[in-house]
């Protein structure tokens, strides 16, 4: 078992849809410039209330990822 050391990044997704598409959307805009992107925790998810509905998810995620040699 390998020993590894993580540095944490906080993000905010928003999507029209769903949750998960908040979350996914957060992570494929920081995989163009973070790598080794390993894990994520779901910090805070609210909303945006338009007409009575839910207009829009905004999720916070702490992403971890290994630090490169």
């Amino acid at each position: 078992m390998s020993n590894h050391v993580y540095k944490h990044i906080q993000l905010t997704g928003t999507s029209e849809k769903s949750i998960e598409d908040a979350v996914n959307g957060a992570l494929e805009r920081a995989a163009k410039t973070i790598h080794k992107m390993r894990w994520f925790e779901i910090v805070e998810t609210r909303g945006q209330i338009k007409d009575g509905r839910t207009a829009e998810w905004q999720v916070t995620i702490r992403v971890g990822f290994t630090l490169q040699d």
